[in-house]
């Protein structure tokens, strides 16, 4: 069996970010500062930590190559982001951000070796499992857009929209 490595890596992070643009784009301006519900981010905020929150990865695994989080000072990483996160920004250009972003971290993961994926990376102390391999880490950037995804789809349905993954599902039913 073949190793899912960086090509299919990329690629299905790829797919996820193109559904997520696409709610982006349909998604009106006006309702972009929408909020699900009180004390939750706005359309417009939730789509900008979508893009903005590769970085937390980028940081530990290209920009450091850590191989343990012990010691890593997690809120000092995570502050720039809040902060960039709160930036007024218009829906054009968290589009932006969301396909540069994107692209920057697409092209990235395709580069990447099988042995720099299998890794291990230690955990910090009373976290378990103490260890996981760069492989995991990275794919949470994929899962972690995901379910803000689903957060999203939920916003639409909320603002009597009815998400495209729906719509082409209800049309291929309906080809049946």
């Amino acid at each position: 069996m073949r190793f899912y490595g960086a090509k299919e890596l990329s690629r299905s992070f790829r797919t996820v970010r193109e559904n997520t643009i696409t709610i982006a784009e349909e998604i009106p301006e006006d309702q972009y500062d929408f909020q699900g519900a009180p004390d939750t981010r706005s359309v417009s905020q939730l789509l900008t930590h979508i893009a903005l929150a590769f970085h937390f990865q980028h940081q530990i695994h290209a920009l450091e190559g850590l191989t343990t989080l012990e010691g890593f000072d997690f809120q000092a990483a995570m502050q720039p982001l809040r902060s960039q996160e709160q930036q007024t920004r218009s829906r054009d250009e968290i589009i932006e951000l969301l396909r540069g972003n994107g692209q920057k971290w697409a092209e990235w993961l395709e580069g990447l070796s099988e042995e720099f994926l299998a890794e291990l990376v230690g955990m910090p102390q009373g976290v378990k499992p103490a260890e996981k391999s760069r492989f995991e880490m990275i794919l949470s950037v994929k899962e972690h857009e995901m379910h803000h995804r689903g957060q999203l789809m939920l916003i639409q349905r909320m603002l009597g929209l009815v998400p495209h993954l729906t719509r082409q599902m209800q049309a291929r039913m309906a080809q049946k």
